[in-house]
C-alpha cells in the first residue's frame, strides 16, 4: 500500500490512537512523543494508569538508551502522521489534593470519550471545536439579550458599514471567534485556495441525501464556506457576519462545555474536513484513476526520517500538514527548525556499532503552503495549568528551506559539522572576552581596561603628605581650630577621650557634600598616593600605560574574531546551492494574552500591494513590517506569533489573479464568481443597498424639517425679541439669570456711548454701543490667559472671534444682544431695543444665512455642555467618584474631539481630558481587582460588573489612536493586572469566572460607532459656570493627578 493510500484511507483505530496521545499530552503536560509512547506501551494502553504513571512524583522519566523509539521512526512503519495535530484542550485540573477525586475524573473522561467514539465515529478533538462553536454561538446571543446600559452602541448609520472602494472586508467577532476570523482571512488571502472553494460543488451522489456522517458535517459547512468567501470577494458592506458558517460547525457536534478555541488545533482539524470534502468529490470524478486531492497536495508534504534504533539503522517516509517547532530556548526560525528536524545522538547516525539512537528529518516533498506552529503554550506540572512563553523568536519574510532538503543531505550535513566546530570556538572566545570584560574575584566587577586606566590615574594624581581627615581639618575649620579636639589624628595620637566631640558646634565643620555649598578650595578631587618617587611613578606609568595596551590590543582582537566567526556562521547557507528553494512568508497569526485566554489577529501580505494588513475582526487595516516585527516576535507585553504561513515563491498559482479569456483582462471582484454566488452576493448587496436608501430617505426628511423650522420668521434659530433674544444655551439655568449678564453688559455699552456720542438718536447710540460691546468681546478674545480662565464661556462673540466666524455671524449675534426685550426698563434702552428689533427684521434671508448661523450658535452650546461635562467629571474624580465620574469624562473627550477637530480654541486641553479619563479607567481598574481578590463572591461580581460593564466597553477608546503611547500602556497595564491571576492559585470558581471574562478584556477590536445617551448635566448661570470652572481648574494646579 503506498504512503498516499495511507494518507487518505486511515482506520478508525490508528484517529483513536492518536488521540489518546492528545490527550495523554494535554493532561500531563509532557510533550516528548517517546515518553508518552512508552507509558503507553507500559500501561497496556490504559490511558488512565498511564496518566497516573506520568504524574506521580516519584515517576522515573525514562533516558533515551532506556526507551524504545516512537513507534513512527521504526523500519517499515510507512504511515502518515499528522504533525502539528494540538492536543485536546480539555485540561483536567491536577492542582488538588484528592487523588482519588483526580482518577476518578480521568477515568470517566476517558470512558466518555472512548464511549462517543465508539458511538458516534467523533474523535474528542472534533468534539472540543463543537464545544468551543456551541459556546461562541450562545455568547454571541446572549449579548444580544443583554439589558444592563452600555456606553457605547452601534451606530444606526449604514454607511459606517459601507465598504470603501477594494478594501478588503472583515470578519464579525460572533463572540470569542477571533480565531475563526484569524484564520479563514489566511486561507481566503491565498487566492489558489479561493478559488479551490469557490468552485467546489457537491458529488451529485450526495446532494439529495447525505450517505455518512461525514457527508452530514463537511458538506453543508462547504457550502457555507463558499458563501462567506463569495461575500467576502464582493460585499459592499465593510464587513459580514459568519454565523452561518460558525452554526453549520457547532450543529455538527453537541456539547455543554465553553472554552475559547486553539487556532493551531482549528486549523489542523478544518484543513481535515476540508480534505474529506475534496475527497468525495475526487473518487466520484476519479474515473478508475487514482484521486488527486487539492487539499493534500496544497497542504501536505513529506518528509524522510533517517535514523538508528539500537545500533540499527533505518529510513522511513512520512506525510505532514502542519509542522510543530518548540519556541522554548531558540533565538529564530531557523534554529527551531534545526532543533525539529535533529533528535536524539547525532553520532550515531554515522557510526557502524552504536547502542545509542537518534534520527534526522529531511524533507523530500515541501507543499506549496507550509504552515508552521509555534508551540507557545507549556504546561505547568507545579500549579497544574498551562502557562504561555513569552520569549522573543524572529522569523525572516523569506525563508531558504534548502538545508532541510533530503537531496542536499551531504552538504548540509558538512555545514552542520563545521557550524558546530565555529560555535564551539566561539564559546571558547567568548569566555576569554568575558574575563576581560568582567574582571575581578568580588561581586562586582568591570572591565580590565578601564581598572588599569583607574590605576594609573589614582598613580598619576597630585601626591600628599597628610592624610584626608588632617587635609580636610585645614580648610574647613576656622580661627586655627584643630580638629585633633574633635577627632584625633589615626597617624600621630591614639583615640581621643574627649567629651565635647559629641558637641553639635564642633560636629558642624565636617564637610557634607550633601548638604554644603562649597568644597574647600584646597581639597583633592581624587584619592591620591601619599608617598611616591618620580622614580616609582615613571616605572608604574610605564607598566599601567603597556598593560592597558596590551588589553585592548587583546580585546579588540577577541571582538573581532568572534564577529568573524558570527558573520562565517549567518553566511555559512548563503552560498547559490542553498538558496534554492525560497518560501516567502503570507501570513502571520498573533495571539495576545495568557494560556487560559487571548485575543487573535492576522498579518496578511498583499503580493499585488506589495505591504502587509492586518486583519482584526471587523477591522482591516493598512500595516507595515515593523509593527508585524512589534507584534510577533514576542517578547514585548503579551502578543507573539502563534501560526506562520509561508508561500512556495517559485509557484506563482498560489497568487496569480484569474484573466478572462477572451479579453486577457484581470477579473477582479463579483466577476471572479461562479454565477450561483455571484446572484447570491449581488442579493446581499441589494439588502444592504435599500438599506442605504432607507437612511437616505430618513435623512432628508430630517433635514426637511429643520429647514421648514428655520424658515419660520418667528423660529429662527435664535428666538425673536417678543420672546427673549438670547440664545438658547444662554438659558441655564433660567431665562432671567442668563439675561441678567447680557442686560449688564449692553446697559454698560448703551451708557458708555451716550456719554461719548454728542447725537443722541438711538441709531447713533445702538451702532456705538455695539462697537464699544465688540471691542470689548474683541480684547478678551485677544489675551493669552491662564487656563482657570476662559472668556469663551463669557460670551459667545469670544469664542466666535477666536474660531474666526464670519463677520455676518457676529453681527448678528451683537443685534440679538441689544434687541433683547430686558433692555425696556426706561426709554432710552427702550427705544434702542426697538432699534436692534429693525434692524434685525430689515435683514434679507440672502443676506445671512441661518443654517450656518444655527451652526455656530450649536457649535457653542455643544462648548458650553462639553465645558459642564468637564467640570462634573473632574470633580467627581476628584471625589474619587470614579465610577460616576468616568462617563462625564469619557463624553466630555468625545464632544472635545468633535470640537477640536473643526479648529485649534474649538475645545478644552485634550491631554487634560485624555489624562483623566485614563487615570478614572486605572482607578476603576484597581478598584475591580481588589475587589477579585478578596474572593468574596458578592466582591467578585461587583469588581466583574465594573470590568464589564464600564472598562472593557471604553477599552477600545483608548486603542482607536495608535499615537497614543500613554492610554496604549495604559490597557496593557490593565490587562496584565488579570492576567497575573492565571499563575496564581485560587478556587475553581473564581477560575471559572476569569477564564470567562479575560477574552473580553483581551478582544478590544469592537468598532466604536457612537455614544448611547448622554449624562445629565447641572444647570448652570454664565456666572456660576465661569467661577466655578475657574474653582476647579486652580483645584487641578494644586494637587495634579498622578502622572501630569
Amino acid at each position: 500500500m503506498t504512503v498516499e493510500q495511507n494518507v487518505l484511507q486511515q482506520s478508525n483505530s490508528q484517529k483513536h490512537q492518536q488521540t489518546f496521545l492528545n490527550q495523554l499530552r494535554e493532561i500531563t503536560g509532557i510533550n516528548d512523543t517517546q515518553v508518552l509512547q512508552q507509558a503507553l506501551k507500559d500501561s497496556n494502553g490504559n490511558l488512565e494508569l498511564a496518566v497516573a504513571f506520568l504524574t506521580a512524583k516519584n515517576a522515573k522519566i525514562p533516558q533515551p538508551e532506556e526507551t524504545t523509539y516512537y513507534q513512527t521512526a521504526l523500519p517499515g512503519n510507512d504511515r502518515y502522521i499528522s504533525v502539528g495535530s494540538q492536543a485536546d484542550t480539555n485540561v483536567i485540573d491536577l492542582t488538588g489534593d484528592d487523588k482519588d477525586d483526580l482518577q476518578r475524573a480521568i477515568a470517566l473522561s476517558l470512558e466518555e470519550s472512548n464511549r462517543a467514539f465508539r458511538e458516534t465515529g467523533i474523535t474528542d478533538e472534533e468534539q472540543a471545536i463543537s464545544r468551543v462553536l456551541e459556546a461562541s454561538i450562545a455568547e454571541n446571543k446572549a449579548s444580544l439579550k443583554r439589558t444592563h446600559p452600555e456606553v457605547w452602541s452601534d451606530s444606526p448609520n449604514p454607511y459606517d458599514r459601507k465598504r470603501q472602494d477594494n478594501c478588503p472586508v472583515g470578519l464579525k467577532n460572533v463572540g470569542n471567534t477571533c480565531w475563526f476570523s484569524a484564520v479563514i482571512q489566511s486561507l481566503f488571502n491565498l487566492l489558489e485556495f479561493r478559488r479551490l472553494v469557490l468552485n467546489y460543488s457537491p458529488p451529485a451522489s450526495a446532494q439529495d441525501l447525505p450517505r455518512n456522517q461525514k457527508e452530514h458535517r463537511n458538506l453543508p459547512f462547504m457550502r457555507e464556506l463558499r458563501y462567506l468567501f463569495a461575500l467576502l470577494v464582493g460585499s459592499k458592506r465593510k464587513y459580514v457576519d459568519p454565523s452561518r458558517a460558525v452554526e453549520i460547525l457547532k450543529d455538527a457536534f453537541k456539547s455543554n462545555d465553553s472554552q475559547q478555541q486553539d487556532v493551531s488545533e482549528f486549523t489542523h482539524k478544518l484543513l481535515d474536513w476540508l480534505e474529506d470534502a475534496f475527497q468525495i468529490k475526487a473518487e466520484e470524478e476519479q474515473d478508475g484513476e487514482k484521486p488527486k486531492n487539492p487539499m493534500v497536495e496544497l497542504f501536505y508534504g513529506r518528509f524522510l526520517a533517517v535514523g538508528v534504533l539500537e545500533g540499527k539503522k533505518f529510513e522511513n517516509t512520512e506525510m505532514f500538514g502542519q509542522y510543530p517547532l518548540q519556541v522554548n530556548g531558540f533565538k529564530d526560525l531557523h534554529e527551531c527548525l534545526e532543533a525539529a528536524m535533529i533528535e536524539g545522538e547525532i553520532e550515531s547516525l554515522h557510526s557502524e556499532n552504536s547502542g545509542k539512537s537518534g534520527q534526522e528529518h529531511w524533507f523530500t516533498e515541501l507543499p506549496p503552503v507550509l504552515t508552521f506552529e509555534l508551540s507557545r503554550f507549556e504546561f505547568n506540572q507545579a500549579l497544574g495549568r498551562p502557562e504561555k512563553i513569552h520569549n522573543k523568536l524572529e522569523f525572516p519574510p523569506i525563508l531558504y528551506l534548502d538545508r532541510y532538503m533530503h537531496k542536499n543531505r551531504e552538504i548540509t550535513r558538512i555545514k552542520r559539522d563545521e557550524i558546530k566546530r565555529l560555535k564551539e570556538y566561539l564559546t571558547v572566545l567568548q569566555q576569554r572576552l568575558e574575563r576581560y570584560l568582567s574582571y575581578g574575584s568580588g561581586p562586582k566587577r568591570f572591565p580590565l581596561v578601564d581598572v588599569l586606566q583607574y590605576a594609573l590615574e589614582f598613580a598619576s594624581s597630585k601626591p600628599v603628605c597628610t592624610s584626608p581627615i588632617e587635609d580636610l581639618n585645614a580648610s574647613a575649620l576656622p580661627c586655627g581650630t584643630l580638629l585633633t579636639q574633635v577627632i584625633p589624628s589615626t597617624t600621630e595620637q591614639g583615640p581621643s577621650t574627649d567629651t565635647q566631640s559629641t558637641s553639635p558646634a564642633q560636629r558642624s565643620v565636617i564637610h557634607k557634600p550633601f548638604t554644603q555649598s562649597r568644597i574647600p578650595p584646597d581639597l583633592p578631587m581624587h584619592p591620591a598616593p601619599r608617598h611616591i618617587t618620580e622614580e616609582e611613578l615613571s616605572v608604574l606609568e610605564g607598566c599601567l600605560h603597556r598593560w592597558r595596551t596590551e588589553v585592548e590590543n587583546d580585546t579588540r582582537d577577541l571582538q573581532e574574531s568572534i564577529s568573524r566567526i558570527q558573520r562565517t556562521i549567518e553566511l555559512m547557507y548563503t552560498d547559490k546551492s542553498m538558496v534554492q528553494v525560497p518560501y516567502r512568508l503570507h501570513a502571520v497569526l498573533v495571539h495576545e494574552g495568557q494560556a487560559n485566554a487571548g485575543h487573535y489577529w492576522a498579518y496578511i501580505y498583499d503580493s499585488y500591494q506589495r505591504r502587509w494588513m492586518k486583519y482584526n475582526d471587523i477591522s482591516v487595516t493598512k500595516s507595515t513590517w515593523e509593527e508585524l516585527e512589534r507584534d510577533s516576535f514576542g517578547g514585548y507585553r503579551n502578543a507573539s506569533a502563534y501560526c506562520l504561513m509561508y508561500v512556495n515563491d517559485k509557484e506563482p498559482f498560489l497568487i496569480q489573479e484569474e484573466f478572462n479569456k477572451e479579453t486577457g483582462h484581470v477579473l477582479v471582484g463579483i466577476d471572479t464568481l461562479p454565477p450561483d454566488l455571484k446572484d447570491y452576493v449581488k442579493e446581499d448587496n441589494k439588502r444592504f443597498e435599500k438599506e442605504l436608501e432607507e437612511w437616505d430617505v430618513q435623512v432628508a426628511q430630517k433635514a426637511q424639517q429643520e429647514k421648514a423650522l428655520t424658515s419660520q420668521p418667528p423660529k429662527v434659530p435664535v428666538p425673536s425679541t417678543a420672546q427673549g433674544g438670547e440664545p438658547e444655551y444662554l438659558e441655564q439655568p433660567s431665562r432671567a439669570d442668563a439675561s441678567k449678564q447680557l442686560k449688564e453688559d449692553s446697559v454698560r455699552a448703551i451708557t458708555k456711548a451716550f456719554a461719548e456720542q454728542e447725537d443722541k438718536s438711538s441709531e447713533t447710540i445702538m451702532l456705538s454701543a455695539i462697537k464699544l460691546e465688540y471691542a470689548r468681546l474683541l480684547k478678551l478674545a485677544q489675551e493669552d490667559t491662564s487656563p482657570e480662565c476662559d472668556y469663551r464661556l463669557h460670551h459667545a462673540i469670544v469664542y466666535f472671534i477666536q474660531n474666526q466666524a464670519p463677520k455676518k455671524i457676529i453681527e448678528r449675534t451683537l443685534l440679538e444682544q441689544f434687541a433683547d426685550h430686558n433692555l425696556s426698563f426706561d426709554e432710552r434702552c427702550r427705544n434702542i431695543m426697538k432699534v436692534a428689533q429693525a434692524k434685525i427684521e430689515m435683514i434679507k434671508s440672502d443676506e445671512i444665512n441661518t443654517e450656518e448661523y444655527a451652526r455656530w450658535h450649536q457649535e457653542y452650546r455643544n462648548f458650553r455642555e462639553t465645558t459642564v461635562c468637564l467640570m462634573v467629571g473632574l470633580e467627581l474624580f476628584q471625589k474619587k467618584s470614579y465610577m460616576e465620574a468616568l462617563l462625564y469624562l469619557i463624553y466630555a473627550y468625545h464632544k472635545n474631539k468633535e470640537l477640536s477637530s473643526k479648529g485649534l480654541y474649538r475645545g478644552h486641553d485634550e491631554e487634560l481630558i485624555s489624562h483623566y479619563r485614563r487615570e478614572c479607567l486605572l482607578k476603576l481598574n484597581e478598584y475591580a481587582a481588589a475587589q477579585f481578590e478578596s474572593g468574596d463572591d458578592q466582591e467578585v461580581n461587583n469588581g466583574l460588573v465594573i470590568m464589564n460593564e464600564l472598562i472593557v466597553p471604553c477599552l477600545p477608546l483608548l486603542l482607536v489612536d495608535e499615537t497614543e503611547e500613554k492610554d496604549i500602556i495604559a490597557v496593557e497595564d490593565m490587562r496584565n493586572r488579570w492576567c497575573s491571576y492565571l499563575g496564581q492559585e485560587m478556587e475553581p470558581h473564581l477560575q471559572e469566572k476569569l477564564t470567562d471574562f479575560l477574552p473580553k478584556l483581551l478582544d478590544c477590536s469592537t468598532e466604536i460607532k457612537g455614544f448611547s445617551e448622554p449624562p445629565k448635566l447641572p444647570s448652570y448661570s454664565t456666572h456660576e459656570l465661569c467661577e466655578q470652572f475657574a474653582r476647579i481648574m486652580l483645584s487641578l494646579s494644586r494637587t495634579p493627578a498622578d502622572g501630569r
